[in-house]
């Protein structure tokens, strides 16, 4: 069993490097990647550790795109080793414009009565702080009950305190991973909202032209029937087939580590599979 989409404390996630490669080897999966937000430090500082536990650590990032106006979270896998530096370079540049978000929400939700500061979130979440833990200090705060209230009330695109950030367009995003020797996947696209599965079938098609490897089949949030979906688009545009628990920690209590909410059981020869495609670099 493995895992190919996690999180730790240096994005939104509640676990250290260090703490989520023993809960995956407690767990024992035979892989891990880390995919956090906008930073390679998560994978940086784990791999000390997942060397001492016989774990095969790959590394991973997740990123937030625009793709015809919506978001859309794109994967990325560097599975014969790091990326260059100029792909590090790029990714203080995604930091940089979350930061700017960060500056004008916290002014959005002093608006609507909501006292969050920025340097309070920026406490928590570092450089990579987000709308989690704007979410965490409002529950603490009394202003909502749940992290999940926060975001439908607040924070979800469609919720009153929402506010935008700049975002690399998708097809440039694969560019980028692509031309650091990473393989490319859409993540959790569900979550994309097509209810008309042509309309789906049509943007999968335009992000298979633009460069995209692979796509997220396997999810939390993914029933069998989106898993039957999917499978059938990575089949009809040559795709590879990617999974994971989108596992947060604390943030998300109901997703296990390489089991979601209890469906999930992704096999080693996912990671193997898609290894054939890594491009060489």
């Amino acid at each position: 069993m493995i895992d190919l989409h996690t999180h730790t404390n240096e994005s939104d996630g509640t676990y250290s490097p260090q703490e989520l490669v023993d809960a995956a080897s407690a767990a024992g999966l035979e892989a891990l990647a880390i995919s956090d937000h906008d930073t390679l430090a998560g994978y940086d500082a784990a791999q000390p550790r997942a060397r001492d536990k016989g774990l095969d650590l790959v590394c991973g990032i997740e990123l937030s795109t625009k793709f015809h106006g919506r978001t859309a979270h794109l994967l990325g896998y560097f599975l014969n080793g790091l990326p260059a530096d100029g792909f590090r370079d790029w990714l203080s540049e995604m930091q940089a414009t979350r930061r700017d978000r960060n500056v004008r929400l916290a002014a959005r939700l002093a608006s609507l009565g909501i006292d969050v500061s920025l340097e309070e979130v920026e406490r928590r979440g570092r450089s990579l702080a987000g709308r989690p833990h704007f979410a965490r200090i409002m529950v603490e705060k009394g202003y909502v009950s749940s992290i999940q209230q926060a975001f439908d009330e607040y924070l979800d695109e469609s919720a009153k305190g929402y506010v935008d950030r700049q975002e690399p367009e998708l097809t440039a995003a694969v560019g980028r991973i692509r031309a650091a020797g990473g393989l490319s996947s859409i993540a959790h696209p569900v979550r994309l909202g097509y209810r008309d599965p042509e309309k789906l079938r049509a943007s999968v098609s335009e992000m298979r032209q633009a460069g995209l490897s692979a796509i997220e089949v396997y999810h939390s949030d993914h029933g069998p029937a989106e898993v039957a979906q999917y499978l059938e688009l990575a089949r009809e545009f040559d795709l590879g087939v990617t999974g994971g628990s989108d596992f947060h920690g604390d943030v998300k209590p109901g997703v296990e580590l390489g089991r979601g909410p209890g469906t999930l059981n992704i096999p080693l020869s996912v990671l193997e599979r898609l290894r054939e495609r890594q491009p060489q670099v």
